[in-house]
């Protein structure tokens, strides 16, 4: 069974008018909302750091979870990722999540000081960080050791306990990424810009024998997808498809839109990212897209 629907935003963190963020965030925390999340690009000039950011908005906002979209691990050691997360747990009343990357753009990782790795040591420090979290998490009441091949912590002084357990969410779409999400995380995060929904059943089937592998229902890992794209005015189902795979048309059709992608291919988490007027996108999204989607849905429309 594809679990009940979310729905997020996508908040670009691109320098500028500082109040700008606080607003977004706002229009989505008051439209109801269930997740804000920001990209993390620590290299990036032009952009906010990420968790002094997102720590910024959880705390002007009430009642949305939020989360990096995702952490860049290279550049955020796993046990400080840990407390960070609890902290902000516990100050929000457990209202983080925490999707988290093995990084990519390994030239500028190594500017800022990071390590340039090859593609099994990224896996193996991703699932050394996965033991480390989840261990820190877990073991706040004593001390924790984990020794991984690339990350290990040595009698660690773990804590403050997070507010509630603190979904990972793996940002990845590699064939060992997708079966260690299935052994060992909580969600799956992947964009539309680059992930296909044809791809999607392919990575589904991973997740799935992953979860198998090691016990766990596949039905308990959500499947999250960033939809970017505009939602126009009008009537009816009206748009299509870009061909940079952005959704371009009414809120009727985007609602058909995530609503197949839900019953066809258990995408159960769609991150909305919007061009335009972004703050009308997001009150459109939120109070016509959604709700259609919702109502397709729990009438199991196909």
């Amino acid at each position: 069974m594809t679990l009940t629907p979310q729905f997020g935003i996508f908040l670009d963190p691109s320098v500028g008018d500082p109040r700008e963020p606080f607003r977004l965030a706002k229009i989505a925390d008051d439209n109801g909302l269930d997740l804000l999340t920001i990209q993390d690009h620590p290299y990036q000039g032009r952009f906010y750091e990420t968790w002094t950011l997102l720590t910024a908005l959880a705390m002007r906002t009430e009642r949305i979870h939020v989360s990096p979209n995702v952490a860049n691990l290279p550049l955020r050691l796993p046990a400080v990722l840990a407390k960070q997360a609890a902290t902000l747990d516990i100050l929000t009343g457990g209202r983080v999540e925490l999707g988290l990357g093995a990084g990519g753009f390994w030239d500028a990782i190594a500017a800022y000081g990071g390590p340039k790795r090859e593609p099994a040591e990224a896996y193996a420090a991703f699932e050394d960080a996965l033991h480390i979290l989840r261990g820190m998490w877990d073991n706040t009441s004593k001390s924790f050791t984990y020794v991984g091949e690339i990350y290990s912590v040595k009698g660690a002084h773990s804590g403050p306990t997070p507010a509630h357990r603190i979904p990972i969410w793996v940002g990845a779409n590699g064939p060992k990424m997708m079966r260690l999400t299935g052994r060992m995380a909580d969600g799956i995060l992947v964009s539309l810009a680059y992930v296909p929904p044809a791809k999607t059943l392919t990575l589904n089937a991973l997740i799935d024998e992953g979860a198998s592998q090691a016990g766990r229902s596949p039905d308990a890992i959500r499947r999250g997808y960033n939809v970017g794209g505009v939602i126009r005015s009008g009537a009816g189902s009206v748009g299509s498809l870009t061909p940079n795979n952005a959704i371009d048309g009414t809120a009727g059709f985007w609602a058909d839109t995530l609503t197949n992608l839900y019953n066809d291919y258990r995408q159960d988490t769609f991150i909305f990212w919007g061009g335009g007027d972004v703050g009308s996108q997001i009150e459109m999204f939120a109070n016509e897209v959604v709700p259609a989607v919702k109502e397709r849905v729990s009438a199991g429309v196909a």
